[in-house]
């Protein structure tokens, strides 16, 4: 009999963890204090780059979000792109025009010709994101997380249509640790109330159910949110979030390779993935819950 019980027990256990997914369960509502509009000042001159610290240099000065792209900030441009006609619904997805990339006719690479390209799903329940089919609204509780399922093309437009770019790796990686060569943006260590990444059991992270949560940007600022306590995890020049929560799209096209390249980890990579050196790629096309991006500029 106890045989019996035991094994009812663990068919239940297994029916549990094979329940629907509730991509749409409420979530805490925490105000971080950063300003997601604001930028910082990236100084021109020498850092050390890459896992052994080589000696690389910008010759100029820029610009750089804060904090990552939101849902609210891209909702915002969605909209407006709709309305201008900049973007158009085709098929279940929003486009938009690319002017193409150079080919070289390099082993594997695909060509990319001027065209209409995904921005962003419309049917991708893991959106933070709805669509009426005329108007554009993030989800209740996601307004100020990162902006994700959205495409390199879709990264590429957003800043292009404010009159700014997607940084490249080398400023990305710069803006992220400085020049003292530290491997991730807050200095030489990592502790789970550092970043977003894989079981760092932060208030949004329920793995028995939904998985691993976007937290809200610059959520790691050494503020405490009801019991848990969040260590200031800013890089050297005041960024937020440039390691873990989501991988960010940087802006460099390499001649014979359609990849486009990501830095910073996500929430469902584990801590040695968010070292700032750590890079990702997939075609420009991809969109993922985990991929984010922000914009650079010229001063």
């Amino acid at each position: 009999m106890m045989r019996h019980i035991g094994t009812l027990l663990l068919l239940g256990v297994l029916l549990a963890a094979c329940a629907p997914v509730d991509l749409d369960a409420a979530i805490p509502a925490y105000d971080t204090g950063v300003d997601t509009e604001a930028w910082a000042t990236i100084s021109a001159g020498e850092f050390l780059s890459g896992q052994f610290s080589d000696r690389a240099a910008i010759d100029y000065d820029y610009e750089i979000m804060v904090t990552d792209v939101t849902v609210a900030q891209v909702v915002h441009f969605l909209n407006a792109a709709l309305q201008d006609g900049t973007l158009r619904a085709v098929d279940g997805r929003i486009v938009g025009f690319y002017p193409g990339d150079p080919f070289h006719d390099a082993r594997h690479e695909v060509e990319i010709v001027a065209g209409d390209y995904d921005i962003v799903p419309l049917d991708d329940p893991a959106s933070r994101f709805g669509f009426d089919g005329t108007t554009f609204t993030a989800k209740a509780g996601y307004e100020n997380h990162p902006a994700t399922n959205v495409t390199w093309f879709g990264a590429w437009t957003y800043c292009g249509a404010h009159d700014w770019r997607l940084p490249s790796e080398m400023e990305w990686e710069k803006a992220a640790r400085g020049t003292d060569g530290r491997p991730f943006p807050w200095g030489d260590e990592i502790a789970r109330n550092n970043a977003n990444y894989y079981a760092s059991r932060d208030p949004f992270e329920d793995m028995g159910s939904v998985g691993s949560r976007t937290n809200p940007v610059g959520f790691y600022n050494g503020r405490t949110y009801g019991a848990y306590a969040t260590l200031d995890s800013a890089s050297p020049y005041g960024l937020y979030d440039m390691a873990g929560n989501v991988w960010q799209w940087t802006g460099d096209i390499y001649e014979g390779m359609h990849y486009r390249f990501m830095r910073g980890g996500s929430k469902d990579t584990y801590e040695m993935d968010l070292r700032v050196w750590v890079r990702n790629n997939a075609t420009p096309t991809y969109f993922s819950p985990g991929v984010g991006f922000r914009c650079a500029r010229n001063p």
